[in-house]
């Protein structure tokens, strides 16, 4: 999802933005065969096999831990307080709660090997993992799904009973660079055609790992990178920014309260502010901003929608946190000093997604994400503007958009006019 920050509750993880605080999960460590493979010398392109887990949860066959041995990979950084560590199995997995950014988890459903259909890889969302996404919706708690109450399974199972070949990639971090999320697709790609012996994969991904695939097919890559390998047969983007978005800045600072740790806050998203008062006291958090390192992906997805849809002026400091300034209680840089300093919208609409590639917008239409502040400034899917979500700029190739009005963020990868959709668009 996209972790656009302002979340009331403990419901989301990422949100191609937004949120979902995924709950622990459990491990079967009493299941689980792990077979270590030595990693091999660092070159540019070349990837080591980690480890292969059997007896993993929530449906999964087994888990592939990947190393990409390209020396070029940036180095890794982790806030001090641990929110953006992995825990639970993907923790296990890793082997590590802080894994280098050159690290992934390929997961295989049932059939990855069996079934007769193309090979489908579903791609992560930012703050969440491929288990609550796509394989076991309820995984997060009650409302971690978008509703109350949430199934136990998900796009994965419906598309391994269809025949698909499927996998999944989990990055090694949650909130990370859209250049290095976009380079490690492309590594993930690259395993999916070895094993299933293909020459081209059907690219599934959701929120702000839609913004990172879209990227990867659209050349948009880091100087040490790779350009686009030819190697996507169809590309569905599932709740994605394609014009950008400006959710962080445009509701004040109704959302700092659950990221100062001085005001009690936790969440693994970013604050549009510089600094912030809590309990009559005004604390510094450069590291907390969207404007830090901590948080280059989520700048990397900003664009001004203030002229279509305007700025939410019921909350405290709406003017000084979206145009800069100081305000009553918080310090902002503003959007334009944010985008001007990482956004890549612009460059992604000018660099095209090949024609060759046939790419498909899946958006919902229902601000209705529970304990989460929806956006209600214009038609949303309660973070992502239906408008910018349905935007076309830079694709040379839609072949299909499908609005589904009920559905908020969060739904679009398990409800199940979102399903049959995107396997009537893969069929």
């Amino acid at each position: 999802m996209i972790s656009i920050l302002n979340h009331r509750s403990s419901l989301h993880r990422g949100v191609c933005t937004v949120v979902a605080i995924a709950a622990v999960l459990v491990f079967a460590a009493v299941d689980a065969v792990t077979t270590a493979l030595p990693a091999s010398a660092s070159a540019v392109g070349t990837l080591s096999l980690l480890s292969t887990t059997t007896g993993v949860s929530h449906g999964w066959d087994s888990v592939e831990h990947w190393n990409d041995t390209d020396s070029a990979w940036p180095a890794k950084h982790y806030l001090a307080d641990g929110r953006q560590n992995q825990t639970g199995e993907p923790a296990i997995l890793f082997g590590s709660a802080q894994p280098p950014g050159s690290q992934f988890l390929l997961y295989r459903a049932p059939g990855w090997n069996t079934n007769p259909g193309a090979p489908v890889l579903l791609v992560m969302g930012a703050n969440d993992d491929v288990d609550r996404e796509y394989s076991d919706p309820a995984a997060g708690g009650a409302g971690s799904c978008g509703v109350l109450s949430c199934p136990t399974t998900g796009l994965m199972q419906y598309l391994v009973a269809a025949g698909y070949r499927v996998f999944a990639v989990n990055f090694a971090e949650t909130q990370g660079d859209n250049y290095e999320w976009a380079q490690t697709i492309s590594d993930a790609l690259s395993r999916v055609k070895t094993e299933t012996g293909g020459t081209s994969v059907d690219l599934i991904a959701w929120s702000k790992g839609a913004f990172a695939a879209r990227m990867y097919v659209a050349s948009v890559a880091p100087s040490w990178g790779r350009t686009y390998q030819g190697d996507v047969a169809k590309l569905v983007l599932i709740g994605n920014p394609n014009g950008g978005l400006d959710y962080t800045f445009a509701h004040g600072t109704e959302g700092n309260p659950l990221v100062y740790p001085e005001c009690g806050g936790s969440l693994n998203g970013p604050s549009p502010s510089q600094s912030y008062m809590c309990y009559g006291l005004i604390y510094s958090e450069p590291n907390l901003s969207i404007d830090s390192t901590y948080f280059t992906g989520q700048r990397q997805m900003l664009a001004r929608w203030d002229g279509t849809y305007g700025v939410d002026q019921t909350q405290n400091d709406w003017y000084t946190t979206y145009y800069g300034g100081t305000g009553f209680v918080s310090t902002s840089n503003g959007i334009g000093y944010a985008i001007t300093h990482g956004s890549l919208v612009s460059t992604i609409q000018n660099s095209p997604v090949p024609a060759a590639v046939p790419t498909y917008l899946l958006c919902g239409g229902s601000p209705s994400l529970i304990g989460f502040y929806n956006e209600t400034r214009g038609p949303s899917d309660g973070a992502v503007f239906i408008s910018s979500c349905e935007s076309g700029t830079g694709i040379s190739n839609v072949a299909g958009i499908a609005l589904i009005a009920g559905d908020n963020h969060l739904m679009l990868g398990w409800e199940s006019t979102a399903e049959s959709t995107i396997k009537g668009w893969l069929s």
